[in-house]
């Protein structure tokens, strides 16, 4: 596909036909191994304009960045909304549903990050994908049953920023690759104290693991600003990743999209956004 470095003007143009967000709640708890607590969370969901539950839609699940929450994308961010508008609208791409959750857990926004997003992956396939897809129209059809979840896979996606991001490797790809087909890390992978080489391995290993059960992979579409703080870890650990896993081919299921000056911003996490769903579920 052809790359643009700035969001297309229509893009942000009042739209005509415009869809719905919508709050839910869901039942989880914090996995904690020496004491689990029970927990009430809030999601949003984005319904395309037209949106029925007589027809069965791809999801992708959306993750913020540090130190703020669910209201991310399409509270503090409403031109969000607008961009996916349009997009639908000019069939720029297929209508989508598209969760934004937190992995925060009410205990305040300084809990420990490499914790907080490994931890999310237990939420995420137990409690907060059974909830969205039972209540939402997807491929699951309604059975939100683990084996059934497996089989519906390659209709579902996860990206998210900065430590969102982070949350796509670490709940998503390591964790739950049998849930997801695609993947959209914006902006970081390992965070300013990972470190880089375990990264590496840690996305042959969840490959390696992938081919010997038959996963495949739909597509990595990683992305950074060449100016972003978290742009030499990213593109580090994934060229590296490039160099050792075959399963990763350039172009065909793979990619990492630079934008020339780009920082830690929303401007080019929306940018990532409007590109990701170009390719997502093709």
């Amino acid at each position: 596909m052809n790359y643009v470095h700035e969001m297309p003007s229509a893009m942000l143009a009042e739209p005509r036909l415009k869809g719905t967000v919508e709050r839910f709640y869901y039942d989880t708890e914090t996995y904690d191994a020496s004491e689990s607590k029970p927990l009430k969370k809030g999601a949003y969901i984005y319904l395309p304009y037209g949106y029925t539950p007589k027809k069965q839609y791809n999801i992708l699940y959306l993750l913020h960045g540090g130190n703020v929450n669910e209201d991310w994308w399409f509270k503090m961010f409403p031109d969000t909304v607008t961009i996916l508008d349009n997009m639908m609208a000019q069939n720029i791409c297929e209508p989508c549903l598209i969760v934004t959750p937190t992995y925060y857990r009410g205990e305040g926004l300084d809990q420990d990050a490499e914790y907080i997003t490994e931890n999310f992956r237990h939420e995420l396939r137990r409690d907060l994908i059974p909830a969205a897809e039972s209540k939402y129209s997807t491929y699951a059809g309604g059975d939100v049953s683990e084996e059934n979840l497996i089989k519906t896979r390659r209709h579902r996606a996860i990206a998210g920023l900065s430590l969102g991001s982070m949350t796509t490797y670490r709940a998503g790809f390591y964790n739950n690759f049998d849930l997801f087909s695609w993947y959209g890390p914006f902006s970081g992978c390992c965070g300013p104290h990972g470190k880089r080489a375990d990264e590496v391995v840690r996305i042959q290993n969840t490959l390696n693991d992938a081919d010997a059960k038959g996963l495949c992979l739909d597509y990595m579409f990683c992305c950074n600003g060449d100016q972003d703080i978290a742009y030499a870890e990213h593109q580090e650990i994934m060229s590296n990743a490039v160099k050792t896993c075959p399963q990763l081919v350039s172009g065909k299921n793979y990619d990492f999209f630079t934008i020339p000056g780009g920082v830690h911003d929303m401007k080019a996490w929306q940018l990532h956004l409007y590109h990701a769903l170009q390719i997502f579920f093709k």
